[in-house]
């Protein structure tokens, strides 16, 4: 089907406008939608001259539909009533039809398709009439070509709903034009069928609104019979209002339950209860009671198949003799009051649906659809399902019904009242005053109780309070799980029974099992009573001529038993005393549970902090591990570093060092040769003196030997430092083993000497050796070396970053002499005020033996700003650092206490004070202990 917009003058404009008059009368003429659909077509058909004209509407499943059609003589086969699966228009073409009105124009023979978008996807605003030519999915050619297809013209019908303001339209269906053979659309004709399908969708709107109104309508006029009914008083009609309400509701039968006066009014079909479930009436059935407990106020309950729900797979068996599927519950309460239960049956009955084409469930869009046959599906035992307005019919009649029964139950309480209304005000006063009395006497031994939540103390308050208020002999709780008693009140000189068993053989489990039911039990004689011969002795070995027993019961399990015992003389218990010690009960119990929860809250605290600790050492635990693992990467790495950058220099040094014997004696020779040249050929060639004299023969003759001698001293320096890093790796010795620290420490100072020497910013830092006569030592030699390198670079790093110190930048302005401090050496600078004198930055190395010879003592202070107390205590703290960002990890001081103290089994530590440097004091073993040693 092309695109084409060439009008045929007047004629083209008349039938325009005579299709859009005759469409509005249509839809002004008539409010049913199917009429106005069904002229629709009809019209739009024969305006196009196409072979078939339909309306496709969209269900709420996703499906679709045909509802209405128009067809040329029979050209291309009826679709009327056919159903379409949701995979036939994928959802892409959907969203598209909805966001931009999309209008489609499908050329089968060309295989082309026209997209003209009434408005843009990404604004909103409306387009002007452009058509975007693409080629068409050959999926979608097979398809319509299946249909007998070759043209075809797709319209959105959109749809919104008028009573809500801020509605957003919905795709509600497609205005569809097919023809067998290729087909010219106008611009005018495409124009004219948007202009029909806004009109459809008013006619929608307005039939959607008129079918709301009918449906309120018809809604109103029911709640209007029902309320007429149900408040004739005296004589309320129940029976037609169930009537009136089954018929509202579609429904095949119902009943109505009065709970109070357990009457039941029914209509239509019934269910009926077999024989095994022991019941006449479902309602009475204690699963249904059960059910309707956990209903709240004005809530409805329906189903359409009540067979496949759970609460009623027992009692669906009172169902299965009728063709009752559908139910629907409507519990009635009157201030939270259950009064009884509306039901309303509707019956099952079978549905066929036509489909184009076989449709299976789980079919993907894989090929496109061959076949539009005529496929009947049919589905049984199916029921009609509850729609919104159904439910809103419920709603409101519940109320009515409530306050209908309410009213009923209250007229006849109020004529019963009305027999002997003088007796039965005294009677009330007198239990009102009574119930008065014995809730104040309630709420203060409430009060008494709750105001402690010790368990024990909560127990002794409440037998304390409660003998009183039953003016009883004694009054005791025993604990179920101890089977003893565990606390007593006695009033007189009766003998005590705390810490009394019971016997076993007197008290079955059966007892346990009664009481945890709730179970009360009232003995007015004990004598007379029917009672075991064990249990009659037994109360009787206590003084015990009458008691009373209620279950302190904490959820669904048996704590134990609140007892009163009257020893004086046999007592006829009331109701209203019963009724009191159940109630006291009752708060013993959330008193016992509370006191419970209370000691689990502190034991759970105790825990809590208990795993606080835990977690606390468990955490510091991963922090010297991580530092463990932290220094043995860090050693791992620097020492390959130093010990690969050590073998690199060596061999090109040891070249060197090796050939500069030889260049010197090779040297000295020429230097002879030329001698005896000069000697022997006292006047030379022109050239060769003016070479002479351009080189300056005798400087350079004077100048190489000493030359090639620097360059063999700086040879051996090098040879020297490669060396000392060698030693300072130890990555060719083994981890363990006796070795000279003080060949470490001048390793490790050599290493550093770059940092020692002075600078025009900083003078040179002094290094004072005060090295005593120590044995080798048996430690971890590359670990040592990092201790010394760690104390020594913060040694430097304090004397440089002092606060005020070491701070100035002395440059040329100040000048060595004697300082006040008593130190040797000291800075003048002259860039400060006055002419003040800093003592020279010193690091003062000490080593010698314990008194005992077993430990090894070394010392290492700097004369630099010491530190705070608050910073010494923190300073072997794994991460803590003072030195600026980037500066500093926090690491090195604590790897070092872990080395000294964990592998070593020594002692270190730091002594400082601000203004007066810092010393840090090492001790270690000279042969380490088998367990420290074992550790590597």
């Amino acid at each position: 089907m092309t695109f084409t917009d060439k009008p045929n003058g007047l004629q083209q404009s008349l039938d325009r406008e005579s299709l859009l008059h005759r469409i509005i009368k249509q839809i002004r003429r008539s409010l049913d939608l199917q009429e106005i659909l069904t002229s629709t077509v009809s019209q739009v058909r024969l305006f196009l001259g196409a072979d078939r004209v339909k309306v496709y509407r969209f269900d709420a499943d996703g499906s679709g539909e045909v509802i209405a059609e128009s067809i040329h003589e029979q050209s291309l086969p009826s679709l009327l009533g056919l159903r379409f699966p949701v995979h036939d228009i994928p959802q892409e073409a959907r969203e598209m039809f909805l966001l931009a009105q999309q209008r489609s124009i499908v050329d089968v023979a060309n295989g082309k398709i026209g997209l003209s978008p009434l408005q843009s996807k990404e604004t909103g605003k409306r387009l002007e009439t452009n058509i975007y030519y693409r080629q068409v999915d050959p999926c979608h050619i097979k398809y319509l070509k299946a249909m007998g297809v070759q043209s075809s013209l797709v319209v959105p019908i959109l749809h919104c709903d008028l009573q809500e303001q801020s509605a957003k339209p919905k795709l509600w269906g497609l205005l569809v034009s097919h023809h067998s053979e290729p087909r010219k659309i106008l611009k005018r004709e495409l124009k004219v069928l948007q202009q029909v399908a806004d009109q459809v969708a008013i006619a929608i709107a307005q039939s959607n609104l008129l079918t709301e109104a009918h449906a309120k309508q018809e809604r109103e006029a029911t709640i209007n019979r029902v309320t007429t009914l149900l408040h004739k008083l005296p004589t309320i009609q129940l029976q037609g209002a169930l009537e009136e309400v089954i018929t509202a509701l579609n429904g095949v039968g119902g009943r109505l339950y009065i709970e109070e006066s357990r009457k039941l009014y029914t209509w239509g079909d019934q269910p009926t209860l077999p024989y095994e479930l022991d019941n006449s009436i479902i309602e009475q059935h204690p699963m249904w009671q059960s059910w309707m407990a956990e209903f709240q106020q004005g809530n409805i309950w329906a189903t359409v198949d009540l067979y496949k729900e759970p609460c009623l797979r027992v009692l669906a068996l009172a169902f299965r003799s009728t063709q009752i599927r559908g139910l629907m519950v409507i519990p009635l309460h009157y201030r939270e009051k259950f009064i009884g239960v509306l039901s309303i049956f509707r019956s099952e009955f079978e549905t066929e649906v036509l489909w184009a084409g076989r449709s299976e469930q789980n079919r993907r869009q894989l090929l496109p659809q061959l076949s539009f046959e005529v496929w009947r599906e049919q589905k049984k035992g199916q029921a009609p399902e509850w729609k919104p307005e159904d439910m809103s019919l419920a709603q409101a009649l519940y109320d009515h019904f409530s306050m209908a029964i309410q009213q009923q139950q209250m007229y006849k309480q109020v004529q019963a009242l009305n027999t002997n209304l003088e007796l039965r005000v005294q009677e009330q006063t007198a239990e009102l005053e009574k119930s008065l009395l014995l809730t104040k006497l309630l709420k203060q031994v409430t009060e008494q109780i709750r105001r402690t939540l010790d368990l024990q103390t909560t127990l002794q308050t409440i037998v304390r309070e409660v003998r009183p208020l039953l003016n009883s002999d004694r009054v005791l709780i025993l604990q179920l799980k101890s089977k003893s008693v565990i606390v007593e009140e006695i009033n007189g000189n009766w003998q005590s029974v705390l810490g009394v068993n019971p016997p076993p053989e007197c008290f079955p489990d059966e007892y346990t099992r009664l009481y945890c039911q709730g179970r009360v039990r009232a003995i007015n004689n004990v004598s007379t009573a029917s009672l075991t011969d064990c249990h009659r002795e037994f109360l009787q070995s206590l003084q015990v001529q009458a008691n009373l027993i209620v279950p302190i019961n904490i959820g669904i399990e048996l704590w134990g038993l609140l007892i009163a015992h009257e020893c004086e003389a046999p007592r006829i218990w009331q109701d209203a005393e019963i009724d009191l010690l159940q109630q006291l009960g009752d708060q013993a119990a959330i008193a016992i549970q509370q006191a419970q929860l209370y000691e689990q809250t502190c034991n759970a605290e105790i825990e809590a902090r208990n795993q606080a600790a835990q977690l606390k050492h468990t955490l510091h635990e991963l922090q010297e591990t991580q530092t463990r693992l932290i220094h043995t990467e860090k050693m791992s790495g620097l020492g390959q570093l130093v010990a690969g950058i050590a073998h690199e220099i060596n061999n090109p040094v040891n070249f060197i060092y090796g050939n500069l014997c030889h260049a010197s004696d090779y040297t000295e020779q020429l230097l002879e040769i030329l001698s005896l040249y000069q000697r022997h050929y006292p006047h030379p060639h022109s050239e060769i003196n003016a070479a002479i004299e351009a080189i300056d023969f005798e400087f350079l003759v004077e100048d190489l030997p000493k030359i090639m001698t620097s360059m063999q001293v700086g040879t051996e320096r090098i040879r020297s430092i490669v060396l000392s890093l060698r030693n300072f790796s130890r990555l060719d010795e083994a981890e363990n083993k006796r070795v000279d620290l003080h060949e470490g420490i001048n390793n490790t100072l050599l290493i550093l000497q770059h940092r020692l020497k002075g600078n025009a910013e900083f003078p040179r830092i002094e290094v004072i050796k005060d090295y005593g006569n120590i044995p080798r030592v048996e430690c971890y030699a590359g670990q040592m070396n990092q201790v010394f390198m760690n104390i020594f670079s913060n040694a430097i790093d304090a004397l440089m970053m002092g606060n005020g110190e070491f701070g100035v930048p002395f440059r040329d302005k100040g000048q060595w002499g004697m300082g006040n401090s008593g130190s040797p050496l000291a800075i003048r600078g002259n860039g400060d005020k006055g002419n003040k004198l800093y003592p020279k930055p010193t690091i003062h190395i000490s080593t010698k033996v314990s008194a005992d010879n077993s430990h090894l003592l070394i010392r290492i202070s700097d004369n630099g700003p010491g530190m705070t107390e608050e910073v010494k205590k923190r300073v072997f703290d794994p991460f803590y650092t003072t030195k600026p960002v980037g500066k500093g990890t926090g690491l090195g001081l604590a790897i070092s206490y872990q080395i000294i103290v964990e592998k070593h089994g020594g002692i270190m530590e730091c002594i400082s004070e601000p203004g007066k440097g810092t010393e840090f004091w090492i001790e270690i073993p000279i042969k380490p202990p088998a367990k420290i040693v074992s550790q590597s």
